[in-house]
C-alpha cells in the first residue's frame, strides 16, 4: 500500500465535528463506532437513522421533525425525505444574526465589503420587502444574470424566503445560453449587474439584458445592480427591458427590518439549476429546500469541518454548481468569501494573495487551477502566509498525482487535500474529504455518508478494485426532485435511472481503492475502448501532465478502420511547439505508467482547448466535430470558436 501524502494527528480527529457526531451516534444508539469507516457503514445500513442524527445535530430549524423520516425507501426516484416537516431555506442560512463577519466579497479590481450576520439579515429583509412589492410569491422563480457579489447572496436568500425558486447564470453567458436556460423556466423577475470585470477587462451586462428580455416577455421587472459604475445608465437598455428596469436602490425597501420566513415542505423547489447543454439544450433540473440544506449540512460539518472561526471559499461563478454548495455555508456560521474575477489577474498569486489577507482556512478551486499554478510556478507556501488554511478542496475534473505532490510541496504540508466529486445532478458530493483520514495521492479520501455509492460492471454487478460505472443503490435527500417541463418524468428517469432499475448511475466511470477511497478515471461517455478495452481519460491526462512543456491537453477516440484509436490533443505552454521530441517524451511517459493501449496513436497540438462556462474540456464535443457530427449547443461553451480547431485535420485523415 502507497503511503499517505498527509494523516490529521490525535488532536485534529479529536477536534473535528465529525468526531463528536460520533460521539452523538454511539451514545444515542449505544453503539461503539470507532472511525469514519464505521459511521459510513452504519450510515447506509441505518439511512434513516443516520439522517435523523444529523438533523439534530446540524440544528435544522423547521416547524417539527417528521416522525417519518422517508417514504417509499425502496423507490429511486420515487422517496421523500421527512415528508411531515415544513421549513425555510434561508431561515436555516440566517440562524445567526451577531456581529460576527458572514461574507466578504472581493473583485478582481480590488473591491472589498463585508457583512456581519447582522447586516445580512437586515439587507436580505430589504430585498425581500422589494421582492413582495413585485408580486413574487411562493413558488414563483426569480433569476439572477450576476457575478459573484455580495448582493447575488442577498437576492438568493431574499428569494427563498419567501418560498420562490432562484436560478442563476454568470455573466459570461451569450443570450442564447441564457434563453435556453431561463425561457425554460420563465422567470418573474431578473436580476442582473451593469456589467462585471474579467482578465483585465470591463464587459457590459446591459446590452446582453436588452437582448434577453426581448426574448422572454415573461420577466415583469428587472432589478440592476450598480457594479461597474456607482449610478449605472439604464437609458442605454432596450425595450422592454428599459421600462422594465429599477435600479438596486430603488427596489430595496430600507424601512424593512425583520423577514416573515415563508414555511415550504422539505421537498419544496430551491434551485432550478441546468445541465452543461454541449449536446441539446440544457435539463433543468430542479433540486429541494430541505434536500439541498441537509446535505450541504452534512459536506460542510463533518467532510470539510466547517466550524463558526473558519473562512470559507471557493472559486466559482454564480453558474457553477460549487456557488451553491459554498453559500450553503452561512448555515454553519462561518465567514463565506465570495470572488469574482479571474483567479489569474492581475498576477497568478491573486487569490494566495486574499488567503492570505482574509484568513481563508478552506480554500476550494478546480484541478484546472491547481495544474495552471504548478506549470506557471507559482510557490504559495514561500511566498505567503497560509498559517490558517487547513483544508485545499478540488474539483471540476479529476486532481492528478502530481498536482497532491504540488500541493504538499508548493502549497501547504500539514492540510487536508480533499478531491470532491458530484455534480449539479445532486447539487453536492458522492465521493469527497475526510478530515479523520489519511490523504493517499491520486484518490477521493471516501464516498460520502448516508451515500450508497457503489462500482458497477456492465451486468449491475457490485466490483472492488476494478474500473466500473460509479452507482448509487439508495435513495438520498439531495436527489433532484425532478426535471423542470418534465411532468411523467421521463427524462429524469432516462437520465440516471435507465441503465440498471432502481439505482441512480452517475456517468462517472470509477474504483474504489484499497484504502476505501475512490478514483474518478472520467466520464463514461468518454470513455475510450481502443480494441475493446475500456480507458478512462484521466488516466492518460495524468501522464501528460507529468510533460514539462504542455500547458493542457485533451484525449478522445477515433472510429478507424473497425476499431477505435487514441487521439491526444496538446496545448503547449508559451514558447514550445510540438516536436517529435516531445511527442517521443508524451508516448514513453504513458507507455512507461500505463499500458501500450493507452499510447496516442496520434498527438496533435492545438492552439485552444474547448470548455464548458464553468470550465470542463468538452471531449464529447470534439469527438463529435472530428467525427463530422454537429455539436447542438455551443452557447454551453465558454470558447465555442475552439472547435474549429478540430475540423477536417488533415492528421486525422490517415
Amino acid at each position: 500500500m502507497s503511503a499517505p501524502l498527509w494523516q490529521p494527528d490525535s488532536h485534529r480527529i479529536e477536534s473535528s465535528n465529525l468526531h463528536q457526531f460520533i460521539r452523538q451516534v454511539n451514545d444515542a444508539h449505544k453503539l461503539s463506532l470507532n472511525d469514519y469507516s464505521d459511521l459510513f457503514e452504519w450510515s447506509i445500513d441505518q439511512t434513516e437513522a443516520f439522517w435523523s442524527e444529523l438533523w439534530d445535530f446540524a440544528g435544522v430549524i423547521a416547524d417539527k421533525k417528521s416522525e417519518i423520516v422517508l417514504e417509499n425507501p425502496d423507490k429511486m426516484p420515487g422517496a421523500r425525505w421527512f415528508p411531515d416537516s415544513q421549513l425555510n431555506f434561508a431561515e436555516n442560512l440566517l440562524k445567526y444574526r451577531d456581529d460576527r463577519t458572514a461574507i466578504v466579497f472581493r473583485g478582481e479590481k480590488g473591491q472589498r465589503k463585508a457583512l456581519t450576520y447582522h447586516e445580512l439579515y437586515q439587507q436580505v429583509a430589504q430585498y425581500a420587502a422589494g421582492l413582495k412589492k413585485m408580486g413574487v410569491v411562493k413558488g414563483d422563480r426569480v433569476a439572477g444574470f450576476v457575478p459573484n457579489c455580495a448582493e447575488t447572496l442577498i437576492a438568493m436568500l431574499a428569494t427563498t424566503s419567501i418560498g420562490a425558486v432562484w436560478s442563476s447564470c454568470s455573466p459570461d453567458f451569450g443570450i442564447n445560453g441564457v434563453y435556453d436556460r431561463f425561457g425554460q423556466i420563465k422567470p418573474k423577475v431578473l436580476f442582473t449587474t451593469d456589467g462585471y470585470f474579467y482578465a483585465k477587462k470591463t464587459l457590459d451586462s446591459l446590452e446582453k439584458v436588452s437582448g434577453i428580455l426581448e426574448r422572454l416577455p415573461e420577466i415583469e421587472q428587472v432589478v440592476v445592480i450598480p457594479f461597474v459604475d456607482e449610478n449605472p445608465d439604464l437609458s442605454a437598455l432596450a425595450e422592454p427591458a428599459k421600462s422594465k428596469a429599477t435600479l438596486l436602490s430603488d427596489f430595496a425597501d430600507s424601512s424593512a427590518t425583520t423577514i416573515d420566513f415563508e414555511p415550504v415542505a422539505f421537498d419544496h423547489p430551491l434551485y432550478i439549476m441546468y445541465s452543461s447543454g454541449t449536446t441539446g439544450v440544457p435539463k433543468c433540473i430542479v433540486h429541494s429546500v430541505g434536500g439541498t440544506l441537509i446535505q450541504h449540512l452534512k459536506e460542510h460539518l463533518l467532510h470539510t469541518d466547517v466550524k463558526r472561526d473558519d473562512v470559507l471559499f471557493y472559486y466559482t461563478t454564480c453558474g457553477w454548481m460549487m456557488w451553491n454548495w459554498l453559500v450553503s455555508g452561512l448555515a454553519t456560521g462561518c465567514t463565506v468569501l465570495l470572488y469574482d474575477g479571474s483567479p489569474f489577474h492581475p498576477r497568478p498569486n491573486v487569490l494566495w494573495n486574499i488567503a492570505e489577507e482574509e484568513g481563508i482556512s478552506i480554500f476550494g478551486t478546480s484541478a484546472k487551477y491547481i495544474a495552471a499554478l504548478e506549470k506557471v510556478g507559482e510557490k504559495p507556501r514561500e511566498t505567503h502566509n497560509l498559517e490558517k488554511l487547513k483544508a485545499v478542496l478540488s474539483t471540476g475534473s479529476p486532481l492528478a498525482h502530481e498536482s497532491f505532490d504540488y500541493v504538499y510541496r508548493d502549497i501547504k504540508a500539514d492540510l487536508c487535500l480533499s478531491s470532491i466529486s458530484g455534480g449539479t445532478d445532486i447539487v453536492s458530493c458522492f465521493a469527497l474529504g475526510c478530515p479523520t483520514r489519511p490523504v493517499y495521492a491520486g484518490e477521493l479520501q471516501c464516498r460520502g455518508l448516508g451515500m450508497a455509492v457503489d462500482i458497477f460492471d456492465d451486468s449491475g454487478k457490485a466490483i472492488r478494485r476494478d474500473k466500473g460505472e460509479l452507482v448509487c443503490t439508495k435513495p438520498f435527500p439531495s436527489m433532484p426532485i425532478g426535471f423542470w417541463n418534465d411532468p411523467k418524468g421521463e427524462k429524469y428517469h432516462d437520465a440516471y435511472f435507465a441503465s440498471f432499475d432502481n439505482v441512480w448511475a452517475h456517468g462517472d466511470y470509477a474504483e474504489i481503492t484499497e484504502h476505501d477511497g475512490l478514483i474518478i478515471h472520467g466520464r463514461s461517455d468518454a470513455v475510450l475502448n481502443p480494441g475493446g478495452v475500456r480507458i478512462g481519460t484521466a488516466e492518460i491526462y495524468r501522464q501528460v501532465e507529468k510533460v514539462d512543456q504542455v500547458m493542457e491537453s485533451l484525449c478522445i477516440g477515433q472510429d478507424w478502420e473497425d476499431d477505435v484509436r487514441v487521439v491526444l490533443f496538446v496545448r503547449m505552454k508559451e514558447g514550445f511547439s510540438l516536436n517529435a521530441d516531445i511527442e517521443k517524451e508524451i508516448k514513453s511517459t504513458i507507455r512507461a505508467n500505463t499500458t501500450p493501449r493507452h499510447v496516442p496513436a496520434k498527438i496533435i497540438e492545438v492552439s485552444d482547448i474547448p470548455r464548458t462556462i464553468s470550465g470542463k474540456i468538452v471531449e464529447l464535443a470534439v469527438r463529435h466535430v472530428v467525427h463530422h457530427r454537429p455539436v447542438k449547443n455551443t452557447d454551453a461553451l465558454a470558447n465555442p470558436e475552439a472547435l474549429e480547431l478540430y475540423k477536417d485535420l488533415p492528421q486525422l485523415q490517415s
